[in-house]
């Protein structure tokens, strides 16, 4: 059986509350009872707000609560960095194979065309979501608006006539479908 790995990533945007300290008790507890290892991983990429003051909270919080964490920022650990703002070489990597692959795709929507659609979708009653306007650009155009600097967030294609199944230790099985879902 592998091994158990949980952890929680608590964003240092502020004092952290008693969400954070629930999900981490759960992890915890998790972990605790299968043999298995608790990490904290802090979620700082909300850079504008993200301050060390609030991280070094959340670390003396969980240390109040006597809820140890086998890795994390001020312990290490081989699976590190264990700050989001520290693994952008990682992720940057693995999105440029999702992109290659065809299973993402960059999205250059602005901000102000994301406003003006979730905004029509208000007043219509409908669910908010992308509407995948970017999905359709060819990959060569993509490539080269991405190589002009043009900003862009890369969003993972969902196949919308899918159905996903997650098995929850807590519910079970839990069925949706991806019409559902955003890309």
């Amino acid at each position: 059986m592998p091994t158990v790995r949980v952890r929680i990533a608590p964003s240092p945007t502020g004092d952290p509350h008693v969400g954070t300290a629930y999900v981490g008790l759960f992890n915890w507890l998790y972990a605790r009872k299968n043999g298995g290892q608790f990490l904290l991983r802090i979620e700082d990429t909300d850079q504008t707000r993200s301050t060390r003051e609030s991280e070094a909270a959340i670390m003396r919080c969980m240390k109040w609560l006597a809820l140890d964490y086998d890795e994390g920022p001020d312990v290490g650990g081989p699976y590190g960095p264990y700050r989001q703002s520290e693994r952008s070489d990682i992720y940057r990597e693995w999105t440029g194979v999702l992109i290659d692959n065809g299973s993402a795709y960059r999205c250059f929507c602005t901000e102000d065309r994301l406003a003006v659609m979730r905004a029509r979708q208000s007043a219509a009653k409908l669910p908010p979501g992308y509407d995948g306007t970017c999905r359709s650009v060819p990959a060569d155009e993509s490539k080269q608006r991405a190589a002009a600097n043009e900003k862009f967030v890369v969003r993972m294609k969902v196949d919308k006539s899918a159905t996903t199944v997650v098995n929850d230790v807590l519910r079970g099985e839990i069925e949706f479908q991806n019409t559902e879902v955003d890309d």
